[in-house]
């Protein structure tokens, strides 16, 4: 699938008007109360990665989120992916059973990748939502420049959040 954005952005950034009717659409299902705890201000983070990926974004969709635990995130790779294991983040593109896409990530996963990466988990956490974002706008990483070209991508938009290129502390292609 070709992407629904490049690597450079459109040149419109979201006004206050297109911030706030964002965040009202914003659709987060903390099913894991882990999230909130390890997450200051989680519902403000997830807004801040919709509004720097907005550049890069179909801008009729405004994602659900669910934040959950390895054990429902693995149901949910089970039964759309046939993998019986977690994964740290699943994106579904197509109508989404709750809004304009579903982005699931699961704690336990994300907590150990951020720890054996050495890196602080809500900048891995902004890192995987962000991912998802790029996931539902069409980018993907099964080929070497595809992953070129969505980490690239990835890394500007944290940027702009200010969280480090994960892609330089020793990330590698894992996310």
């Amino acid at each position: 699938m070709e992407p629904r954005s490049s690597l450079t952005p459109s040149a419109e950034e979201p006004s206050s008007i297109t911030r706030a009717a964002l965040r009202s659409r914003l659709d987060l299902i903390v099913a894991d109360r882990r999230w909130r705890a390890s997450v200051p201000n989680l519902e403000a983070l997830v807004a801040r990665c919709l509004e720097a990926s907005w550049p890069w974004l179909d801008r009729d969709r405004v994602p659900a989120f669910l934040l959950a635990g390895d054990q429902a995130i693995k149901a949910l790779n089970a039964t759309f992916r046939d993998k019986n294991k977690p994964t740290n983040v699943l994106t579904f593109e197509e109508n989404g059973a709750f809004g304009d896409g579903d982005i699931a990530l699961a704690y336990e996963t994300v907590r150990r990748e951020a720890k054996a990466s050495g890196k602080k988990f809500s900048h891995h956490f902004a890192h995987l939502v962000v991912h998802g974002l790029l996931h539902l706008a069409g980018h993907d990483h099964h080929r070497p420049d595809e992953a070129r070209l969505m980490e690239m991508t990835e890394s500007r938009i944290l940027a702009r959040l200010g969280v480090p290129n994960p892609w330089r502390m020793g990330g590698g292609r894992g996310a």
